[in-house]
């Protein structure tokens, strides 16, 4: 399978209405395999460390202490094999037929779920991370570089959600020292109708940036590998700017490297587009 067949009439519906969509594969075991290899390479490197790429998403990302939930932005950067992909090539096809022919995809970034009790990732949606004075038209697609399980943390949604505005957020365990964020305990009431999305190796998960969603814990004794790929058109100023005190009030070690790494005329790291999972 070098090209994926297009989606069909319903599966296009299904995506608009519920706000998610589930397909079995994108790619090939091959294609899987070399981005595995890739993919594992950058994280036992530590790859964009330096300069904030690379940081623990669930915890307070101190050096020398094991990350609960490791995230690297931007891994084609380390990794520049993966913009060769079969995958990117079938995930920009998909996003094209459902946001236009205009849709720019690219590989996000990665996050990689320890083994015997990686973090979950809260229940949030992934706009609440990005500038409140816009309002985005994009897709997140999660790819699991092995089968997602609930064991091991496969992507759970509430469907219809995607209508919703940015409900209130805070950081992970209310302290923000913690890049990752959470729903407001006052908004869980939002999650009570969710879906579980368990996938084989090489399949997908699609969703739009105000989607609500969530993934379990690493219970099982392997990592639970999963690259996000982003794709949209270029998003429009609100009328009406918003506000996230959740990400004014952060004050994390990333950040304290970023700085660094600019004061040494070093490439920062960049912003996240889509903190999945």
């Amino acid at each position: 399978m070098e090209h994926l067949a297009f989606l069909s009439d319903d599966q296009i519906v299904f995506f608009h209405r519920e706000g998610y969509l589930s397909l079995p594969r994108l790619t090939t075991d091959t294609d899987v395999a070399s981005l595995r290899r890739s993919y594992d390479r950058i994280f036992a490197g530590q790859a964009g460390r330096d300069v904030g790429d690379q940081f623990d998403l669930a915890g307070t990302d101190e050096e020398g202490k094991a990350a609960a939930l490791p995230q690297i932005l931007h891994p084609a950067k380390y990794a520049p094999e993966m913009n060769t992909s079969i995958l990117l090539k079938n995930c920009t096809m998909l996003a094209r037929q459902l946001l236009g022919p205009e849709a720019v995809c690219e590989i996000a970034h990665a996050i990689n779920k320890p083994p015997d009790g990686g973090a979950e990732t809260p229940w949030h949606q992934d706009a609440a991370y990005w500038n409140p004075e816009l309002r985005y038209t994009a897709i997140s697609i999660w790819v699991p570089l092995q089968e997602a399980t609930e064991e091991n943390g496969c992507m759970e949604f509430v469907p219809g959600s995607q209508t919703l505005d940015i409900l209130r957020h805070r950081s992970i365990n209310d302290d923000p020292r913690i890049h990752g964020l959470e729903l407001h305990p006052d908004e869980m009431g939002q999650t009570r109708r969710a879906v579980t999305c368990p996938l084989p190796a090489g399949g997908a998960t699609f969703h739009g940036p105000y989607m609500l969603h969530h993934t379990g814990p690493n219970r099982s004794s392997g990592p639970r590998r999963a690259l996000i790929l982003n794709a949209g058109i270029p998003p429009v100023q609100r009328e009406t700017p918003l506000r996230f005190p959740w990400m004014e009030q952060k004050v994390t070690a990333r950040e304290e490297r970023i700085r660094s790494a600019r004061s040494k005329g070093l490439d920062p790291g960049g912003t996240p587009t889509g903190e999945v999972r």
